[in-house]
């Protein structure tokens, strides 16, 4: 989490404590939470407002959308096709290493392995 160890959360923790003592941490966690909640509220609100004046001005913001989805569909149609082509690929290069072996073995005779 941001780069921050459990000890170094843990010491964290305890500055906090000793900083605002016991009795004032759930306040400060409720206000937090509240901060939370307010700024939740007003992204949802801009968003409403955008997407309101969007309608207002006659911009369809599903074209918008769709069109990046059918993007993002189009490149992962593309890479499956480019990994379905490779397959066969691997399978030709394993093919020409197993007769470049026999090849070899013809001529110089079987490898003897020596440990």
């Amino acid at each position: 989490m941001f780069g921050i160890g459990g000890s170094e959360l843990l010491f964290i923790i305890f500055i906090v404590l000793m900083l605002f003592g016991s009795d004032k941490i759930p306040e400060i966690a409720r206000s937090a939470g509240k901060f939370m909640k307010h700024l939740k509220h007003a992204t949802n609100d801009i968003k409403s407002e955008i997407q309101k004046s969007a309608e207002a001005n006659g911009i369809d913001t599903q074209s918008i959308t769709g069109g990046i989805s059918e993007e993002i569909d189009k490149v992962k149609q593309s890479f499956s096709n480019t990994v379905d082509s490779t397959a066969g690929v691997e399978t030709n290069f394993t093919t020409e290493i197993e007769k470049v072996k026999e090849d070899i073995e013809k001529i110089t005779g079987p490898i003897k392995r020596q440990f």
